[in-house]
């Protein structure tokens, strides 16, 4: 994978347009986290839209676009608070109102940007025609979501001599397996990772959109990935975590034609 990954930062095309790539990784990496949220729009269709309200794949697409612009602007704080950060995602997944009555896609202010309560419901995306959610483990309780949120956090402000990608892969599993807010659990789960590869120095410049790798690697095999890290062996967590290097790889693919395009543009 840290081939791939340097091949791409190596492109020519880098050198003169790495911001168009950046761009154009972010835009994918929002389409393809919203459809494992269950919002599986086409590429160009994400492109052009400019409103996002009302349904709830419209919602969802907006969330991951929302998220994937954020991401970069927490590097300095994840290191500090990751929950702080956390908090800070669903709350611009949710809209960006952090109190009042609600935040205009369904969800009730006052529980926005922190984690869930006891009894509080847990839903992908709020709404009446909300989809199934994509991730169905038995819910812990919020008192065990909250000290979990903890031991997260420690080990990020701890630092680890494990590869990026371990750290990001526990990140994504550990968010999805806790699902700490009312909503938006998997995007902002996938926003974190997004977080950890660039903050780690592996994908510095976020051309590297692994939310791309595990929509074309399908649902299906998102949630059997996950049932392995949820399993808590060290096959299963395994599997998970060469489940998250091979969407990276699909990533830096994704990127690599598009700096072949751009180079073919240019010439």
């Amino acid at each position: 994978m840290r081939k791939a990954v340097d091949a791409v930062y190596g492109h020519r095309v880098m050198r003169r347009r790495s911001n168009e790539v950046t761009s154009e990784a972010a835009l994918r990496a929002a389409r393809g986290s919203a459809a494992l949220s269950g919002a599986d729009w086409a590429l160009e269709e994400v492109r052009r839209r400019s409103d996002f309200g009302a349904a709830a794949d419209a919602l969802t697409v907006g969330a991951a676009l929302r998220l994937t612009a954020e991401a970069g602007q927490l590097l300095s704080i994840w290191r500090q608070s990751p929950v702080r950060v956390l908090a800070r995602l669903h709350l611009v997944a949710a809209g960006g109102a952090g109190t009042g009555t609600g935040t205009g896609d369904g969800v009730a202010g006052e529980v926005v940007g922190r984690p869930r309560l006891a009894g509080e419901p847990v839903v992908e995306t709020p709404g009446p025609d909300s989809p199934k959610p994509l991730i169905e483990a038995p819910l812990p309780a919020a008192d065990e979501v909250a000290g979990r949120l903890n031991g997260l956090s420690e080990l990020v402000i701890a630092g680890s001599s494990a590869p990026a990608l371990v750290t990001a892969a526990v990140v994504h599993g550990e968010l999805l397996a806790l699902r700490p807010f009312g909503s938006y659990n998997g995007l902002v789960a996938r926003a974190a990772e997004r977080i950890v590869l660039i903050g780690s120095g592996l994908d510095p410049k976020s051309i590297c959109p692994s939310e791309v790798g595990h929509a074309e690697l399908g649902r299906a095999a998102y949630v059997a990935a996950f049932d392995g890290y949820l399993s808590g062996t060290p096959d299963g967590m395994a599997a998970w975590i060469t489940h998250c290097g091979r969407a990276v790889e699909l990533g830096v693919r994704e990127s690599t034609a598009v700096c072949e395009a751009l180079q073919r543009g240019a010439a």
